[in-house]
């Protein structure tokens, strides 16, 4: 391991990021602050640009005749089961976004938006904005940085690492060798902060679970550093198992759980209101993510465009940040299928799933503003990683709800760092398909500090500007990465 300079030097960035932000909470949130707002204001539409390109470049290789080529040797068959393999990307993707956003974003939308529409027409434009945050983009910035690896890897017999791409089609010299490695620094560094954050933000969310079952209204640092502490000794031991075994199992639990609490939700909630909502939600965005990819608010005011900022760049730099992480990791348990089948896999499944989850829960809360006088919105103002859980106390059977969703938000906290720490021993170890469980240790035992740091920071506002700042590097890499699979499928000439 000491032999590694990018190991050395990656474990030694990390650590000292972490360490930073350990000291100086503060310090570190206000920079992260400062330089992403000035890059979002200068480059707010070259980043819209990029994710629409990536999008579009994904759905035409899922078209075209180079779907047909597989990711791997044509002998090659997929190590894990369809439902297993959409269960871990999944789970490793977004699974505790979709807990503590669920029926909170939908509202915050809808607070901002109805200052220039009415009630019903803020509600419609603010579930169309979570689903166009959570949709076809997201995904398609994932599935094309994971295409790229797995093409490169399976296919060409390249190492497992983002640089491979850029060293095989533009040729092994002193720069590209210098850039490659920056690659790889930056990618790892990317995946860290971003892993540390939704670590973070899943840590504040079991926390206003405990808090609702025990009846407390604030539990405060400590019950968050309590919880952080009970993460840390769970996944030490998934680190040292077989990935299959390892991921699979706690995905599918947290999977499990995330789709009885949906089922519960769609029956002794409002079902039609919830029904007659998605199909109106679904219909409004197939019929308009490809504009909205374009969408950059030029015209509106200065709230619309504070707004932007804070949300659709904020997400769109922020899956920049899991990209390599996701992209890499589902990489690994896709090989053998065909690009066709992994694009319509990767993009097509998660995507429908993440509208009828908003469906559910923003059509509950919707329901809660229009039709009663539950105070949702104080809530959400107040406390938005409080709202789940408010929503669920307004159904029978509540402790067990919650309780569903503290274990599921557990898992998936777990899942993610298992999966990322298992993907930064690959990258950091020259592209090494199996880590040795040091290295995954070593990865573990960063990540956990790094998600010390955002809980310090105390604020869910903070963590997204920290995640953004150490991904916006990402969107530069993914171009090239995108002209190099470009390149080399050109080259193969399928027929």
């Amino acid at each position: 391991m000491l032999k590694n300079s990018l190991l050395l030097v990656a474990l030694s960035v990390t650590s000292a990021i972490a360490a930073w932000g350990i000291v100086d909470t503060k310090g570190l949130a206000d920079i992260a602050a400062s330089l992403v707002t000035i890059q979002f204001t200068s480059r707010g539409w070259f980043i819209m640009l990029t994710v629409s390109a990536i999008l579009l470049v994904s759905i035409g290789l899922a078209v075209s005749r180079y779907g047909r080529i597989k990711l791997g040797q044509d002998t090659d068959e997929p190590e894990f089961g369809t439902i297993p393999w959409l269960t871990m990307l999944f789970a490793a993707g977004m699974g505790v976004g979709l807990l503590f956003w669920g029926a909170a974003e939908p509202i915050t939308h809808y607070l901002m938006i109805r200052g220039y529409e009415t009630a019903r027409e803020a509600t419609d434009l603010a579930l169309f904005v979570t689903n166009f945050h959570w949709g076809f983009h997201a995904w398609a910035i994932y599935a094309l940085t994971g295409l790229v690896i797995a093409y490169f890897s399976y296919r060409l017999g390249c190492p497992s690492l983002v640089s491979a791409p850029i060293l095989k089609v533009l040729g092994r010299n002193k720069v590209t060798a210098i850039v490659g490695w920056l690659v790889d620094v930056l990618s790892i560094i990317a995946i860290a902060i971003g892993l540390g954050g939704s670590v973070a933000m899943g840590v504040f969310q079991v926390r206003e679970g405990i808090d609702a079952l025990l009846g407390l209204q604030d539990s405060g640092l400590g019950m968050a550093l309590g919880i952080f502490a009970v993460l840390c000794l769970s996944y030490v031991i998934p680190l040292t198992v077989d990935l299959g075994r390892g991921m699979a199992l706690l995905s599918n639990i947290a999977m499990i759980v995330a789709g009885l609490l949906l089922l519960f939700l769609l029956v002794f909630g409002p079902t039609h209101f919830i029904m007659s909502s998605i199909v109106q939600s679904l219909g409004e965005y197939l019929g308009a993510f490809f504009v909205q990819g374009f969408r950059t608010y030029t015209f509106m005011d200065e709230k619309v465009e504070n707004w932007f900022q804070a949300w659709t760049l904020t997400y769109m730099v922020w899956w920049l940040a899991w990209a390599p992480f996701v992209g890499v990791f589902i990489a690994r348990i896709s090989r053998g299928r065909t690009i066709r089948e992994y694009m319509l896999g990767v993009l097509v499944v998660p995507t429908a799933f993440s509208i009828l989850w908003f469906g559910v829960f923003g059509s509950i809360g919707f329901y809660g503003v229009l039709h009663s006088d539950v105070p949702i919105l104080e809530v959400v103002e107040s406390n938005v990683s409080r709202t789940t859980f408010f929503v669920l106390q307004q159904f029978p059977a509540q402790t067990l709800t919650i309780a569903g969703v503290v274990v599921a938000a557990f898992l998936f906290i777990v899942t993610s760092v298992v999966s990322a720490a298992f993907v930064l021993g690959m990258f950091s170890t020259g592209g090494n398909l199996n880590p040795s469980i040091k290295v995954k240790l070593s990865w573990g035992f960063v990540l956990g500090a790094l998600g010390l740091v955002m809980i310090l920071s105390g604020s869910v506002e903070a963590v997204k500007q920290i995640i953004a700042l150490g991904a916006l590097p990402f969107i530069y890499i993914i171009i090239l990465l995108m002209v190099c699979l470009l390149k080399a499928l050109k080259a193969e000439r399928p027929q």
